[in-house]
């Protein structure tokens, strides 16, 4: 087997899932969470949304064969799916609203903040124009990240701000909605 690593790849994947991801527009969530039960375990979190994110990207298009659906119409299923997680990032709306957890454990953490649907979506999107190991790597990096910002998260909270908070999500929102029409238009062609 042939390994292709790629480092635009690599960073280009890593843009698009942490834009996904969107761990320090979580900021708040998390620490309401964290004022609501004292505690996040950081370590397992990650793991988890590691372990989900990795699986999901190798079982992820056997389910869908199962089912009948190709990667290609996942993929441009996707980018609408990134394309509202974009106006949601930019805008400063919210389109989808998911019940409020109530204990901060693995289950609202890891999954579906961290490795939620748009991760999951992007991940097989991904898959459709990337090769496996520069999206693995993308996957680790944004997991160490994501694990700096649930250790750390009062610290970026003081030190950021609700403005920066702000910018930086409505930053990586517009580079989401470009994103999302690439993926959109790659795609789109092999439908017909």
């Amino acid at each position: 087997m042939k390994v292709h690593f790629d480092f635009r790849e690599i960073a280009t994947a890593t843009m698009i899932l942490f834009a996904v991801i969107d761990i320090l527009g979580s900021v708040p969530i998390i620490i309401g969470l964290r004022k609501k039960v004292g505690h996040i375990e950081s370590e397992k979190a990650s793991v988890v949304s590691l372990v989900i994110m990795i699986a999901f990207l190798f079982v992820g298009e056997k389910i869908l064969k199962l089912i009948g659906i190709d990667v290609y119409s996942f993929a441009v299923a996707g980018s609408f799916i990134l394309f509202f997680l974009a106006l949601e990032m930019i805008l400063g709306i919210t389109l989808y609203k998911e019940d409020e957890p109530e204990s901060a454990s693995i289950v609202p953490i890891a999954f579906p903040l961290i490795a939620g649907a748009g991760t999951l979506t992007a991940l097989l999107s991904l898959r459709a124009e990337y090769h496996v190991e520069n999206i693995i790597v993308a996957i680790t990096i944004n997991t160490i990240f994501v694990y700096i910002v649930l250790k750390s998260s009062k610290r970026i909270e003081s030190v950021l701000g609700k403005n920066g908070l702000n910018i930086i999500r409505k930053v990586f929102g517009v580079i989401l909605l470009a994103i999302a029409v690439k993926l959109f238009a790659a795609n789109i062609n092999e439908l017909f």
